[in-house]
């Protein structure tokens, strides 16, 4: 790889890449740890019961570190009262406080827990939204102000023998950072280098970093230029991956794995942190899950290595260049592929499960918005007319049987395409895998005017080797598109979603693939695995197919339910497709995250709301009670209401 796009040890072989061991009371993080999992409390800190019972909750179900806000000086104090009587109860498990805004809170707090988190984009700033042309000698006597007041922490860290995360959130990067570097990936590894250098400074290194943010795009660009510029710099700071305020349920998962989960994949992560809008002891087993699955696996079929400079960039998004085939590749959205070879017969009922409803009394199809573009049915058969947006995907022999090719298209393997001599004038997909494609086979198919390829995988290490894949066809200058096809079998529901979710979202991500197939047998219904392929379109913002919630996980800093109310929300709006809205329990990231949603919904007070368009506020201190009514006027407002279709 080339070094200057190097940011893990292989996008080949699964190796993780090795972190300085970091000391949380008796927990150890990095090094050759396993990856630790932790979460964070949502009770009032200063209920001290409450968050007790609460911690004991997510320790029990796996939580390796608990996280607790600390927003003031009086919280910070009750964590020590908090720590006490864990340690009580017979619960060692170490303590983070969570700070943004009150230095003399975290001072305190590194003397009584294990781990204080700042944030440096609100520690030591105020988010003001203004744009300040600095000059060199303005910006370095910024920096001097930040060190003196972010030393003191440093020292008693230091002394006290405490870690610290220094967590930057793309939502609530400072005006400062945003005046040099823009909203970029890159802006925030300097925020997090700025604290990371005074830290150094001190010889204190008890440190761990992280890049968090509810775009998956920006989330996976930022861990990744940060290990670069630590490879560069001979640093190794252990990694906390996160998406923050990735939703609620089915979303909320995809999201997660799509943006923790193709990090993973190439050895990056020390501990994880996965932020649903749920009760934080149902994120552990979600975070467990991810974790788990990288185990074993290192015993995964080798992968050609890569020398060679990679054909794309791996800190920008890009999508990968490829030639139009009906509405596939080119400017097209990713096409979706639902798997209905398996099945004992194909009747216009099964079809509901892919977002096609047949009403008899009406004689026609109603399209949901998650409506597949072709089924694949191997060598079954259908007895009707089928919706005029869908094509179907038969075996060769099968294809080649039909009276009826209109809108069916053949599937043939491999070397198979230059075998036959009658194919389709219009589309043929072609699958292949790992040994097919060869380069001699690319040079052949890239003049085909009607092949769209498979690239299909049965690899443990799925992900790196259809990456892998994709290169050899983009090192060949072939422009042929293809889909990109992964294999799942014996799984829970969620391991289907996460595993899924982790395999397609880190190629999409790095901008390849023209459409998803997603084969799965003996692990959920077709409705599910087809709404998972679209959630996963969705998270990383390769096809929008619903409105999106960009929803936090609710701390001791929200200031309403923010599980019901996003619920209210939700029902008033799930049908806005196109539409970002943030729904924020507290004003820490919320006007950040706001300048990446269409609207927002911020606490700014007991029973208090803000509602912004962009990241500008709108209404202030609107009641909770007639809130959601007037996000809705808002919408309908700036001219992006439609009326819901019962």
């Amino acid at each position: 790889m080339n070094f200057s796009k190097k940011y893990c040890n292989s996008l080949t072989e699964y190796s993780r890449f090795l972190t300085r061991e970091v000391t949380m009371g008796d927990l150890k993080m990095g090094g050759l740890n396993p990856i630790r999992v932790q979460s964070m409390t949502t009770t009032d800190t200063m209920d001290t019961m409450a968050t007790v019972e609460q911690s004991i909750r997510m320790i029990k179900a796996g939580c390796e570190l608990v996280r607790i806000t600390a927003p003031s000086m009086n919280e910070a104090k009750n964590l020590e009262v908090i720590k006490k009587e864990l340690v009580a109860r017979g619960y060692n498990t170490p303590i983070c406080a969570d700070i943004h805004f009150t230095p003399n809170a975290a001072e305190f707090a590194a003397k009584v827990i294990e781990k204080v988190r700042v944030n440096p984009g609100n520690y030591a700033d105020k988010k003001k939204f203004e744009t300040i042309d600095y000059t060199d000698s303005a910006y370095e006597q910024e920096l001097e102000r930040i060190r003196n007041r972010f030393t003191p922490l440093v020292k008693i860290c230091k002394e006290y023998g405490t870690a610290m995360r220094i967590g930057t959130n793309h939502g609530s990067l400072s005006d400062r950072i945003l005046s040099r570097y823009g909203d970029t990936p890159l802006g925030m590894v300097e925020s997090a280098l700025e604290f990371l250098r005074i830290c150094e400074d001190n010889n204190y290194f008890n440190i761990v970093i992280s890049m968090k943010a509810s775009n998956t795009q920006v989330m996976v660009q930022a861990y990744r230029l940060l290990v670069a510029k630590m490879i560069e710099t001979d640093r190794n700071y252990p990694l906390h991956l996160g998406v923050t305020e990735a939703g609620d349920g089915e979303d909320g998962r995809i999201k997660s794995a799509v943006g923790i989960g193709t990090l993973l994949e190439d050895g990056l992560g020390d501990t994880i942190r996965v932020s649903l809008t749920e009760e934080p002891e149902y994120e552990i087993p979600v975070a467990k899950l991810l974790a788990e699955r990288y185990s074993q696996r290192k015993e995964h079929a080798k992968i050609k290595e890569i020398n060679f400079e990679l054909p794309y960039d791996p800190f920008e998004f890009n999508r990968n260049k490829t030639q139009e085939r009906i509405n596939i590749g080119n400017h097209n959205v990713p096409r979706v592929i639902a798997d209905y070879s398996m099945k004992p017969e194909v009747s216009a009922a099964s079809l509901f499960g892919v977002g096609y409803n047949y009403s008899v009394p009406l004689d026609k199809w109603n399209l949901t918005d998650l409506a597949v573009d072709y089924l694949f049915l191997g060598d079954n058969k259908i007895d009707f007319e089928i919706p005029g947006t869908l094509g179907l995907i038969y075996n060769s022999q099968t294809w080649l049987a039909q009276k009826s090719k209109d809108r069916s298209y053949p599937l043939f393997c491999g070397d198979e395409y230059f075998e036959v001599k009658e194919k389709s004038t219009e589309l043929n997909f072609v699958a292949v895998d790992v040994t097919v494609l060869t380069n001699e086979f690319i040079q052949k198919i890239k003049i085909e005017k009607t092949v769209c390829l498979i690239l299909d995988s049965f690899n443990k290490h799925t992900m790196p080797e259809l990456r892998r894949m994709a290169m050899d066809v983009k090192l060949n200058n072939c422009e042929v598109p293809f889909i990109i096809k992964s294999n799942y079998s014996n799984l829970s529901e969620e391991q289907f979603q996460l595993y899924s979710s982790t395999d397609n979202g880190g190629l999409l991500l790095d901008g390849f693939g023209d459409g998803i197939w997603i084969k799965q047998k003996d692990c959920v219904s077709t409705q599910v695995c087809n709404s998972t392929a679209f959630g996963i379109l969705q998270a990383t913002r390769s096809r929008i197919s619903k409105t999106e919630y960009i929803s936090c996980p609710s701390c001791g800093r929200t200031l309403f339910d923010l599980q019901e109310t996003t619920q209210k929300i939700r029902e008033r709006t799930d049908h806005l497709k196109g539409i970002k809205i943030g729904i924020m329990g507290c004003i820490v990231n919320g006007p950040g995250e706001m300048a990446d949603a269409d609207y927002g919904y911020v606490g700014t007070g007991v029973g208090k709301i803000s509602l912004y368009k962009g990241k500008e506020v709108v209404k202030k201190n609107v009641t909770s009670e007639t809130a959601v009514d007037e996000l809705i006027g808002l919408i309908k407002e700036h001219g992006d209401w439609v009326e819901k279709v019962s």
